[in-house]
């Protein structure tokens, strides 16, 4: 797995539309339905994968432009090491945007709550997670976070092709982790 780094986001729960009663939050990488913290994108701090190399750098975006911190939700993505191309179901390796520095910093105690299938038409930030956006989570199995529970489903979705129509590619698998307190194994909000 390749690290991509972190975002704090918005957990929401889901919503009525998204007709699937085994989900109980949306997790999504994308932030259409769960919002990342803000529009960080203009303040470029972020890695070469548009995320962010440690949760300081988060805080610290928030503490200078006064944004608030109630109820974000760390969250640390890692992925597989290719995106799968679905118009012609092939395999491609991908990478950092190397006009942009990337130094992550894996977190001690992740907690793996499973994997979205993110499409990146642009090969930069996240656009949708179909999953979620798309209600594909309808016709697979998935978890209360509306995500895949284990790699090898996720990728066996993608190469049958359940993702084909849902959003335009390649796709990538990311592993969506939570940071635990060591307290209690919550998810740290802040």
């Amino acid at each position: 797995m390749i690290a991509l780094g972190y975002m704090a986001k918005r957990i929401v729960e889901r919503p009525d539309w998204l007709d699937v009663p085994s989900v109980r939050n949306v997790y999504a990488v994308s932030d259409c339905i769960s919002p990342d913290f803000t529009d960080y994108i203009t303040f470029w701090a972020h890695n070469g994968f548009w995320f962010f190399d440690k949760p300081s750098r988060i805080t610290r975006l928030c503490s200078q432009h006064g944004i608030a911190l109630d109820d974000l939700t760390f969250v640390y993505y890692e992925a597989h090491p290719q995106q799968f191309k679905n118009d012609d179901h092939t395999w491609h390796g991908f990478g950092p945007d190397s006009g942009v520095k990337t130094d992550v910093s894996p977190p001690i105690n992740p907690r793996l709550l499973g994997f979205d299938i993110v499409c990146y038409s642009m090969q930069n930030s996240p656009e949708c997670s179909p999953l979620s956006c798309n209600h594909v989570a309808a016709n697979v199995q998935v978890n209360t976070h509306c995500l895949i529970d284990t790699l090898d489903y996720a990728i066996d979705c993608l190469e049958t092709g359940i993702f084909d129509n849902a959003e335009p590619g390649p796709m990538r698998v990311i592993a969506v982790h939570t940071l635990e307190s060591k307290a209690d194994g919550e998810p740290i909000r802040i």
